[in-house]
């Protein structure tokens, strides 16, 4: 089971970009610089408060991390590139939670940007071996191969193979479109902000079916990014203690030999994610039936289906039923992906675990009033990589209290709600968190300009 975590760790400031259509216009420098800004600014700390960084990418070179980290100032702390498919941005997650509860820091920025290229996730190297390969091969040997994208026809067969043994319709499919769609349109950060019918859904291009395309994610570019810190380090400014989210209980697991048994289901990661969903909540104290707020790793409609299950949301076998009575949206049992989800709100790869993070964070905060899950005492996420790595993390709020008790105003120290509007950073503030004792300006370059540009 590993080490056992020792000290508490909180997420004390977040921050993201709007996530938009990859099309060559923003750098990955100025992505990672817009979310390190804001979160810097939300945790109300300066850059040289920060002991370690963690920088989340799947599609750059390997010294990325510390391309964007300079621009905040050139500290001398240690850096580290992470790549982790999917879940690359929760990983960096669990690496400060780590470093943070186990001593060998007391504040770890985590970062994590994409720069992606428009379509379907391509292969890069021709010239060794898939990581994914024996996946590929396994669906080959089981169900066959298409034209279609490698990833939704694995995704969808797990959909398939869900509908043959418990009754699943591809309208169940449909209907979890639909809700993230219309979840997505009170987030301001989202790619997509439209609202589809049912029948939209339905009869929108098929990619695989049962997936149409309004039921996949779309590639993006965007960055988001936390910061992590110890018990002393909040203790020390008990100022801040009403806007901590302590990471109760959280768990990364890899694949178990599960995964080549022949099933299109456990084929996508349902082993890894039930594993890590038990152990996180194990952790943290808590039963399925106490989470009102659940961010999920919907990179297709039929990965929430499976991953209801995986998580214990509802019982085994009985997750298409969770949705045909509304238990995943606002008034059922539990709201899932308020922030619209992977499908609508977009998947940078290195992003998408930060992202969940600041949903839930400005949830339990109860900054986000215009989609606020009211009651919620804890917060569940869940990101999924490939190949593999499922990351399952358990969040409460550092005084106890619920969500909609909320200590104090989101406008005290941003100067607006960044929950619920996307906007920029005044150049005051820029200076007010970048390092006062290491700072380049060489390293910073027309970032900043470029940056203040969108806005």
């Amino acid at each position: 089971m590993g080490k056992k975590q020792k000290d508490p760790a909180y997420v004390l400031g977040v921050g993201m970009t709007k996530f938009i259509k990859p099309r060559g216009k923003v750098d990955y420098t100025e992505l990672g610089f817009e979310a390190g800004i804001k979160a810097l600014l939300d945790a109300q700390i300066n850059y040289d408060d920060v002991d370690q960084g963690v920088a989340c990418y799947c599609y750059g070179d390997s010294t990325c991390g510390q391309r964007v980290f300079y621009q905040f100032g050139m500290t001398s702390i240690p850096i580290y590139n992470v790549n982790n498919n999917c879940s690359t941005g929760s990983t960096g997650l669990h690496m400060a939670r780590q470093a943070v509860s186990h001593g060998a820091a007391d504040c770890v920025m985590v970062v994590g940007f994409e720069k992606m290229f428009p379509g379907s996730l391509q292969t890069f190297f021709q010239d060794r071996t898939n990581p994914t390969g024996t996946s590929g091969e396994m669906m080959k040997a089981t169900r066959g191969t298409t034209n279609a994208p490698g990833a939704a026809q694995m995704f969808g067969n797990a959909g398939r193979e869900y509908m043959e043994k418990h009754g699943a319709s591809a309208k169940d499919f449909a209907e979890i479109a639909r809700i993230n769609h219309k979840h997505s349109a009170n987030n301001p950060y989202s790619q997509f902000q439209d609202v589809y019918t049912l029948d939209q859904i339905e009869s929108s291009p098929a990619i695989f079916p049962p997936l149409t395309k309004l039921q996949c994610c779309p590639t993006s570019d965007g960055a988001a990014a936390a910061i992590i810190v110890s018990e002393a380090f909040l203790s020390a400014r008990p100022h801040l203690r009403p806007q901590a989210i302590l990471i109760a209980g959280q768990c990364l697991a890899t694949d178990s030999p599960s995964l080549f048994d022949r099933s299109a289901i456990n084929l996508v990661g349902y082993g890894m994610s039930a594993h890590a969903a038990k152990t996180a909540m194990a952790e943290a104290g808590i039963t399925p039936d106490e989470v009102r707020v659940c961010e999920l790793h919907d990179c297709f409609s039929a990965n929430e289906l499976v991953t209801l299950d995986a998580l214990g949301l509802c019982e085994r076998g009985k997750a298409h039923e969770m949705v045909r009575r509304g238990d995943i949206t606002y008034g059922g049992r539990c709201v899932v992906n308020p922030s619209g989800g992977l499908i609508s709100k977009g998947h940078p790869l290195g992003a998408s675990g930060l992202a969940q993070c600041a949903e839930l964070v400005w949830q339990l905060r109860g900054w986000a009033t215009n989609r606020l899950v009211s009651g919620a005492k804890v917060a569940l996420q869940h990101n999924l990589g490939l190949g593999g790595a499922a990351v399952v993390t358990v969040y409460k709020r550092a005084d106890g209290r619920v969500n909609d008790e909320v200590g104090a105003s989101a406008e005290s120290w941003l100067g607006y709600n960044a929950a619920v509007q996307a906007r920029g950073f005044t150049r005051e503030q820029v200076d007010r968190v970048r390092s006062r004792k290491a700072r380049s300006e060489w390293a910073l370059q027309d970032t900043q300009t470029k940056v203040e540009a969108r806005f």
